[in-house]
């Protein structure tokens, strides 16, 4: 079992080397890797993350094969499905590390601004239910000074969702509540820069 602490370094020090241009993921999607984890798998970490095509967990932190356990969602949103996932690699694969990652200019995070200022009667249900999730954690925003600044507006509700997320795994599943208390568990949230590559930790992560 890796702690969380020494996971998380992992992904900052494979993002490190995906953003320098010196990863090195392919020393662990070898045949004789596959080979191992064919028998079983032993993830370091959970991460769930937005659909986002630009955005593969994978890649962005440098790892290969077993490694991480990725759930994608768009806008990376917490459903019953997501939680249950969680909890099964947690319980599990004793994993105790969980990111929530989002990314700058989240598709997901602007559909719902656009839902709040001018709501569309015909959407779908289903692309409603994901903005519906999304919509608490950054309708508050429309009411700030932020609404006045598009760049500052999206930036901030992007990283209110992850919050949100993040703390909906904290406090929404006895499961992973007990995991934390008692596990070693830790939930934090990071933002993944689209254009720098840089993955920023910036919720339930210790001061450096």
């Amino acid at each position: 079992m890796v702690p969380a602490a020494e996971a998380l370094e992992r992904l900052r020090v494979g993002n490190l080397r995906f953003v320098s241009e010196r990863s090195r993921s392919g020393d662990s999607v070898t045949g004789t890797r596959r080979s191992e984890v064919a028998a079983g798998q032993q993830p370091f970490a959970i991460i769930l993350g937005c659909s986002d095509s630009r955005v593969p967990a994978e890649i962005v932190f440098d790892q290969g094969l077993g490694d991480l356990f990725v759930i994608r969602v768009a806008g990376n949103i917490v459903a019953p499905s997501q939680v249950g996932s969680v909890e099964f690699a947690a319980a599990r694969y004793e994993t105790r590390l969980v990111l929530v990652l989002g990314h700058s200019q989240c598709g997901a995070i602007l559909a719902a601004l656009e839902e709040l200022r001018t709501p569309v009667q015909d959407q779908s249900i289903n692309l409603r239910s994901i903005v519906e999730r999304v919509r608490p954690s950054v309708e508050p925003l429309l009411e700030s000074p932020l609404a006045k600044d598009e760049n500052a507006l999206i930036h901030q509700a992007v990283r209110a969702n992850v919050r949100a997320s993040a703390n909906h795994l904290r406090h929404g599943s006895a499961i992973l509540e007990s995991l934390i208390a008692n596990e070693g568990l830790r939930v934090v949230g990071g933002e993944y820069s689209l254009e720098t590559g840089e993955v920023d930790f910036f919720d339930g992560v210790p001061d450096l």
